[in-house]
């Protein structure tokens, strides 16, 4: 089996790994992009947590003129439903899902697996998160939008899944209206996603991580 490269944290450094936490980039960047704030998640002693950042394959990006850059699926027009290459979208689900197992199969339960993701990454963990065939610890969704949310095969399984979602008020990349229109789209679907947004752009703020690391505790230790 071949599965995406990565960048891998195991944090606090001293404990013994009990769950994992899959974290996808946004387009442009790659798997460093969010491993600097592991420390700043400031989690507590008592679980060991091993966060993968993957790096996504480099590919032509319409929007972008056809430049070729990391990215997990193609977006064709940039409008406010998203014309996105819905294909390789699901492919790059299928990948996380690889990720998942092989983290079952270094002995983290499902139930203590997150899949998050800011941007692009956001909208494939929508997709890998709900279709997976196991329970799941949660997902977190930062500044991005449900573009599958028409076409998605839930998992009963992951009926109640947590779900949290944040947005930047004055974001000129994925307007703010995306992020709600998620939240609506998710309640219609039978879930309780968390909401909430702050005064940013198309980023993430000090304040967000602590809450990130507040959310993360309770989905992963209780």
């Amino acid at each position: 089996m071949t599965y995406l490269p990565a960048v891998e944290i195991e944090y606090p450094p001293e404990e013994s790994v009990e769950a994992a936490i899959i974290w996808l980039h946004g387009l442009g960047a790659d798997g460093n992009d969010f491993a600097p704030i592991v420390p700043q998640l400031t989690l507590p002693a008592g679980i060991g947590v091993r966060f993968i950042f993957p790096h996504a394959p480099s590919i032509p990006v319409t929007i972008n003129g056809s430049i070729v850059m990391p990215a997990w699926y193609d977006i064709k027009q940039l409008d406010v439903d998203r014309h996105v290459d819905v294909d390789h979208l699901r492919k790059s689900a299928s990948w996380v899902h690889d990720l998942i197992n092989r983290e079952i199969e270094r002995g983290v339960r499902s139930e203590r697996i997150v899949v998050a993701g800011f941007s692009q990454g956001g909208a494939v963990s929508f997709e890998a998160a709900l279709t997976y065939p196991h329970r799941l610890a949660g997902i977190m969704a930062l500044s991005t939008y449900f573009a599958t949310a028409a076409t998605v095969a839930i998992n009963p399984v992951l009926q109640s899944l947590p779900i949290l979602i944040r947005h930047g008020s004055e974001d000129p990349v994925v307007p703010e209206s995306l992020g709600r229109k998620s939240v609506s789209t998710l309640q219609d679907l039978g879930f309780a996603p968390e909401y909430a947004v702050y005064p940013m752009e198309h980023a993430v703020c000090p304040q967000q991580i602590a809450d990130l690391g507040g959310w993360i505790e309770r989905a992963l230790i209780g």
